[in-house]
């Protein structure tokens, strides 16, 4: 993983469930004042239905193509505005989302914790995430995306730490221009 050194006009959120992508990506959107976008969200609103309706009735492969298709339609955006977009936790080690990410020349930013603290955050989190079903599952799955993870171009650890820290980390490390520090002055 390497720093960026031109300033970025999207940033690609990657981890895992409960990784914090969404409220992240909220906190980042509110300090940048860019618009923020999540994958899942616009798979349901394609859809008509929950995330864990899909995989129910269609199944994973038949999911994995919609996430494909989604963000497609994220990244022909990306020149309409700068942003901010969270995927869903299995999005970015699919190998054609990877490489389509990869085109994009847009910073992919993986949020990281422990696994403890992943399994505890999703345990008091009240959101039907089908992959999540038991401690043992999570963190075999948790072992087997995590070196794909980490081939974002940063790495950050958000393990005890509040959301507005971890997007301070995010901005800094990629040396975005915070709107909210520039009010302060």
């Amino acid at each position: 993983m390497k720093e960026r050194d031109t300033e970025a006009r999207a940033v690609f959120l990657v981890g895992f469930m409960g990784a914090g992508k969404t409220s992240v990506g909220r906190a980042l959107s509110k300090r940048l004042e860019w618009s923020f976008e999540d994958l899942d969200d616009l798979i349901q609103s394609r859809e008509g239905r929950s995330i864990e309706a899909i995989f129910l009735h269609c199944g994973e492969a038949e999911f994995r193509r919609m996430e494909h298709a989604a963000l497609q339609v994220m990244v022909a955006k990306l020149s309409s505005g700068p942003r901010i977009i969270g995927l869903g936790g299995g999005a970015f080690v699919q190998p054609a989302n990877m490489d389509l990410l990869e085109r994009t020349g847009v910073p992919t930013v993986f949020l990281d914790a422990g696994v403890e603290e992943l399994w505890r955050r999703c345990q008091e989190q009240a959101i039907g995430r089908p992959l999540q079903r038991d401690e043992r599952q999570f963190r075999e799955l948790y072992e087997r995306r995590r070196s794909e993870y980490l081939k974002a171009s940063i790495r950050v650890d958000t393990a005890g730490k509040s959301v507005e820290i971890v997007a301070e980390e995010v901005v800094t490390r990629l040396g975005l221009r915070s709107k909210v520090d520039a009010k302060e002055w």
